[in-house]
């Protein structure tokens, strides 16, 4: 038997675990992540409450997951598209040795919609790492780290910045410390991957909520002329 092989009671523990996962994304999608209860979901599993509890401890622990899960995915689709751009700038280089100083790294263009996509694909996913806190919950500091791993993507794509200076680089040059990963980037790259991820969860938060819904408005076009105002693209 090799490491990597579970026994039959260890996969029997995950299908669990996972069960009480897809009825928990159920309770938040109908109540809120608030209103998450683990005798709820024994219930509909047709177990008993302590018996849930030998598969999460607590309502925390399995919020715990249910966020660490979400910020996974988002980090992946991040990585993934940040891997893309580096294959395709090493398929170009062998056939133009002159490429410039910007290839290889995330688009930044393309990372908004990495983003908008991963966000209507599941609001609720969204909405439980970028909505309301749920009251009473503090995240273990792996959670932080994944999230890092967001930001260490996004500066990246920030790395060429062509900005003015501004006032709030002053402050970010004593509070950086969420930009660790790029401990040399230029005050502006950081300006402005905090513009791109202010600006853009603010037009998508109002887009999940409905907001847009009775003004006609096309989110859309809303987050697209956002991006192309984040990184210099079409104006017309």
């Amino acid at each position: 038997m090799t490491g990597s092989t579970k026994t039959p009671r260890e996969r029997y523990r995950q299908q669990v675990r996972e069960e009480v996962k897809e009825k928990a994304w159920q309770q938040i999608a109908g109540s809120g992540a608030s209103a998450l209860s683990l005798n709820a979901i024994a219930k509909q599993m047709g177990m008993s409450g302590p018996a849930l509890y030998r598969y999460f401890a607590n309502r925390d622990e399995l919020i715990t997951e249910l966020i660490r899960d979400a910020y996974r995915s988002l980090a992946d689709a991040f990585i993934a598209a940040a891997a893309a751009a580096a294959a395709v700038a090493d398929d170009g280089a062998d056939a133009d040795a002159d490429a410039d100083a910007g290839a290889g790294r995330p688009d930044l263009a393309g990372l908004a919609h990495v983003l908008r996509r991963w966000a209507l694909a599941d609001p609720h996913r969204y909405f439980l790492i970028y909505g309301t806190p749920v009251p009473g919950y503090h995240a273990p500091a792996d959670i932080t780290a994944i999230a890092s791993e967001l930001m260490s993507v996004l500066l990246d794509a920030c790395a060429v910045p062509a900005a003015e200076p501004h006032a709030v680089e002053d402050h970010l040059a004593t509070h950086r410390a969420w930009a660790d990963s790029h401990p040399d980037a230029p005050l502006a790259a950081l300006r402005q991957a905090l513009a791109f991820w202010s600006r853009l969860h603010g037009v998508l938060s109002l887009e999940l909520a409905g907001h847009f819904t009775g003004m006609g408005v096309d989110p859309a076009l809303l987050f697209q002329a956002e991006v192309d105002a984040l990184t210099g693209g079409p104006t017309a």
